[in-house]
């Protein structure tokens, strides 16, 4: 692992990161939904009703606490990140011409203090802090995974649909595999970026990929080795001039092959991932999802409602017609956005999201923040295609791809050694 070893820097701001650091950990933790199903005992009712929905309000308190320690600094965070607040503003206007109003005031609120809680960890963290409170927390959580696996296999261990899949704290496997994916990256980012407790952070990863393989879950274990091969590739473009030009001919050569393989090979690669040309009925949700989004394409139907409102003449009850099943969301953050907040919260994830991988390209040349920014945005992009993870209240994955946006648009606390 010598090649990813990075460069004495300062990536932490001057003070230390003291009370802070337990505090974001801890937030995290509730943000995971790790405790969902324990609570539920695998119950879909009581996973969605005020019980759940209140106690996610400790991860908004712990997210005021660490604002506090940096209040300056994440107004700093804010302002510079335009298109993120122009995206909040959208799902606070959608209120008015929402199909629920009252459920989506509840949810605009709960995805606001989210959203703020990922913009503190980059006011708050530097890179190497802010890897590192990302890794204690996906520690922690492969860790539960891994004995509620072991020693409760009813119910770390799928019994229904996949008998024998591993699903560790999360309600199916996918959900395990995918969140492993996210632990892998971050943990391996945090080993490069912290040298003196690599050892402790390669261990877990390694933990995660262990646990990724026994969820069976083939598109995360494709993605963790996508996410891997970009960490190396930010470690090899580091190492110098001639190193850095033949890995971008390297990465222009990949993109082609990349892309011709999905032009002419798409059904070998869905093969190879366990899928089918609908992508496991998704294209159908999504034909469904484009014949409403027709009839309020500006607008949509209003932030994080429409597949709670259900009833005869509901846009819900005509997708569920064309989709020929019922869906639990849009399988694609994209069309989640275009669905809920129409073309102008659509234009704002999408103006954030250009800006974030720009961002990101310019510091796999810049700084080592790309050891932890470059591997996490490649797995959060792939898993947006098949998956609403894309401006979600109460979620880990959608906190933590703030947080590493708002750090790339920050100045690092000193300059670069």
């Amino acid at each position: 692992m010598t090649a990813l070893a990075a460069r004495p820097e300062a990536f932490a701001p001057a003070r230390g990161v003291g009370f802070a650091a337990p505090l974001a950990v801890g937030m995290l933790l509730i943000y995971s939904a790790a405790w969902v199903l324990p609570l539920t005992l695998d119950n879909p009712a009581a996973a969605k009703g005020g019980l759940v929905r209140t106690l996610y309000m400790p991860a908004y308190v712990l997210g005021f606490g660490v604002f506090l320690m940096a209040p300056l600094r994440t107004v700093q965070a804010a302002v510079r990140q335009p298109f993120l607040v122009a995206l909040m503003a959208v799902a606070v206007l959608s209120v008015f011409w929402s199909i629920a109003p009252d459920q989506s005031a509840r949810r605009v609120f709960a995805v606001v203090c989210t959203t703020v809680g990922g913009i503190v960890l980059a006011a708050r963290f530097g890179w190497a802090a802010l890897a590192e409170v990302a890794a204690a927390t996906f520690a922690i959580l492969a860790a539960a995974a891994l004995v509620a696996a072991v020693a409760m296999p009813s119910l770390g261990v799928m019994s229904e649909i996949f008998p024998g899949a591993w699903r560790g704290l999360w309600p199916e496997k996918n959900a395990l595999g995918g969140t492993m994916t996210l632990a892998f990256v971050c943990l391996s980012a945090a080993a490069v970026l912290n040298p003196r407790r690599a050892l402790l952070w390669w261990g877990f990863a390694a933990l995660a990929l262990f646990l990724v393989i026994m969820s069976t879950s083939k598109t995360s274990l494709v993605s963790l080795l996508l996410g891997a091969a970009t960490l190396m590739f930010v470690g090899l473009l580091r190492r110098g001039p001639a190193s850095r030009v033949a890995m971008v001919w390297l990465a222009v050569v990949g993109l082609m092959i990349g892309a011709g393989a999905l032009l002419f090979a798409a059904d070998a690669i869905f093969e190879v991932l366990g899928k089918d040309a609908t992508l496991t009925g998704r294209t159908e949700i999504w034909d469904a999802a484009m014949r409403e989004i027709e009839k309020r394409p500006w607008t949509g139907y209003g932030y994080g409602v429409i597949w709670d409102v259900k009833g005869a003449w509901t846009p819900y009850a005509w997708m569920e017609r064309h989709a020929g099943f019922s869906p639990e969301h849009a399988h694609n953050a994209w069309i989640e956005q275009w669905l809920g907040l129409g073309l102008l919260g659509l234009g704002a994830f999408g103006l954030f999201y250009i800006q974030t991988t720009v961002l990101t390209l310019w510091a796999m040349f810049r700084n080592a923040g790309a050891y932890l920014a470059a591997p996490f945005l490649i797995v959060y992009s792939l898993t947006s295609v098949t998956e609403s993870i894309g401006f979600v209240y109460n979620d880990l994955r959608w906190v933590l791809f703030v947080a590493i946006a708002a750090r790339l648009a920050l100045p690092d606390p000193e300059p670069e050694h």
